[in-house]
């Protein structure tokens, strides 16, 4: 998993937008900032579809950069996106559950129309995603 340093920008009468510096073709925006990180991860999905991602910069790397300080100074701050790439590489993996956590499992899988493994990566997905 790879993380991108993302800058957010916020005028007192428009939405949030979000920028990677190590990316600049990529942008996308929020109403509320709650929405920041799922809408940047859908954007980096977007363009992994077509692109290769680089590997990304450090924090210290993109907070070092005069343009990015300056931004900072004038009210952007910072941020974190987790991207999980795609590899189409399927392995098998041995887990352990409690047997009512299983069943618990197995049920809400069932009720969306998933198997087990694609229900569990769905989850940890989005729990990796919204940390």
């Amino acid at each position: 998993m790879k993380y991108f340093i993302a800058l957010v920008h916020k005028d007192s009468d428009s939405v949030f937008g979000i920028s990677f510096p190590d990316l600049p073709s990529i942008f996308s925006a929020a109403d509320e900032e709650e929405d920041l990180t799922a809408n940047a991860i859908e954007a980096l999905r977007l363009w992994a579809e077509d692109e290769t991602l680089p590997m990304p910069s450090s924090y210290d790397e993109i907070s070092s950069r005069q343009d990015i300080r300056e931004q900072l100074a004038a009210g952007a701050f910072l941020t974190r996106i987790p991207f999980i790439e795609d590899t189409t590489r399927t392995v098998r993996a041995n887990v352990t559950f409690d047997k009512g956590m299983l069943d618990a499992i197995d049920k809400a899988a069932k009720e969306r129309g998933l198997t087990r493994s694609a229900f569990l990566a769905s989850a940890a997905r989005k729990e990796i995603e919204a940390a």
